[in-house]
């Protein structure tokens, strides 16, 4: 079921083992020898669904927080974004500015499930794919989804580069 406000959402990778590092490597050590491989890999999940193909009219990102950013020195769901956009022939643009403060990082379950907030600073697309670098509540694809049906879109397509496994998928991996 995708995160409420999207019309999908699709993850290439669950982030635990080799996904967990290569989207780390990517989000916090600036390793950018994975980006295309890995927006080359999140674009053929585009390319595959055949419905997305045929409305999308291009790609945006769910900014980071500013702070962030200027942390880290550029935001990782932008460089995904811009990448999965040119391997699917799209244009790529920020629509989104986030008004919330901090990142989801780091924060406990229901601190989480409220989410940032975002608001759109143009008119989107009628149909986009929305770009994101981890799923793990759905509630950052939920809040920018929704930001851009607010502004105009009909359809959001939400697409990360992994997902959080549940709790118990977790729990029962361990025990193996």
């Amino acid at each position: 079921m995708p995160p409420a406000g999207s019309s999908s959402c699709r993850a290439l990778l669950v982030y635990e083992g080799a996904g967990r590092q290569l989207v780390t490597a990517l989000k916090f050590r600036n390793q950018r020898a994975c980006l295309a491989p890995l927006a080359r890999a999140m674009a053929a999940l585009v390319l595959q669904d055949s419905h997305v193909v045929a409305t999308a009219e291009g790609v945006t990102w769910a900014p980071t927080s500013s702070e962030r950013r200027r942390g880290r020195g550029f935001d990782q769901a932008e460089m995904l974004a811009r990448a999965v956009a040119a391997a699917c022939g799209l244009p790529c643009r920020g629509l989104l500015r986030r008004t919330s403060r901090g990142g989801q990082t780091g924060r406990p379950l229901v601190a989480r499930l409220e989410g940032p907030r975002f608001v759109a600073t143009r008119r989107p697309w009628s149909c986009l794919v929305l770009v994101d670098d981890v799923l793990t509540t759905g509630s950052t694809v939920s809040a920018a989804a929704s930001a851009l049906r607010a502004a105009g879109a009909r359809d959001v397509h939400g697409l990360v580069a992994a997902h959080t496994p549940p709790p118990a998928t977790a729990t029962q991996r361990g025990r193996e």
